[in-house]
């Protein structure tokens, strides 16, 4: 066979190789935003992979939180939600237990930018912030809080920095605690 023979059938194999394996059936199925997925393995909802979408997540707002942190609005019907419990422990601390829907917390040293469903949240006691969460349980220290009333809150945020937002408001919930003991004062509050 002389070689002008060869390189049109060199050149039919790689285009057969090439279009044969796009074309193969791999059993799996393609996702809303057109990403194979094989089965067995489907993202859990609010989760990316390898192949992140880098399109704008939701709008972000003028309206800022007291650190001066843009909201970031998204649509009420799959937005982010967080349910906040504190409860005694014993010793004089208290155990926070978020729980969250259409929500997943992401791990430290995420890049800083968002993703829809996704991000940590921000405790606050009285107003001011004491821990960034990337876990949704957290310990309030044995004499932090001072006798009283006081309002531990879990705010959202997008790994950019943002808060999420659902018709302006930020997606957040409070808990009221009362303390009976003496402790260091509440930080931004008076001492009592």
């Amino acid at each position: 066979m002389s070689w002008t023979r060869a390189l049109p059938a060199a050149l039919a194999v790689c285009v057969l190789l090439l279009t044969g394996s796009v074309g193969c059936d791999s059993g799996g199925h393609t996702d809303q935003q057109g990403r194979q997925e094989s089965r067995g393995s489907r993202p859990s909802p609010g989760s990316q992979g390898a192949g992140e979408s880098t399109a704008p997540v939701g709008k972000v707002l003028e309206d800022t939180d007291e650190d001066g942190r843009h909201y970031r609005q998204v649509d009420g019907a799959r937005a982010p939600e967080v349910g906040i419990e504190v409860q005694p422990d014993t010793d004089g601390s208290w155990d926070v237990r978020l729980t969250l829907r259409h929500f997943r917390l992401s791990p430290p040293g995420t890049p800083a930018r968002a993703v829809a469903g996704r991000g940590f949240a921000r405790l606050f006691v009285d107003h001011a912030p004491v821990a960034d969460l990337r876990t949704p349980a957290h310990r309030i220290p044995a004499g932090y809080l001072p006798h009283g009333t006081h309002h531990v809150t879990a705010r959202l945020y997008a790994d950019d920095g943002t808060g999420w937002a659902v018709d302006g408001k930020p997606v957040e919930r409070t808990a009221d605690i009362t303390a009976s003991g003496q402790g260091a004062p509440a930080p931004g509050g008076p001492a009592s």
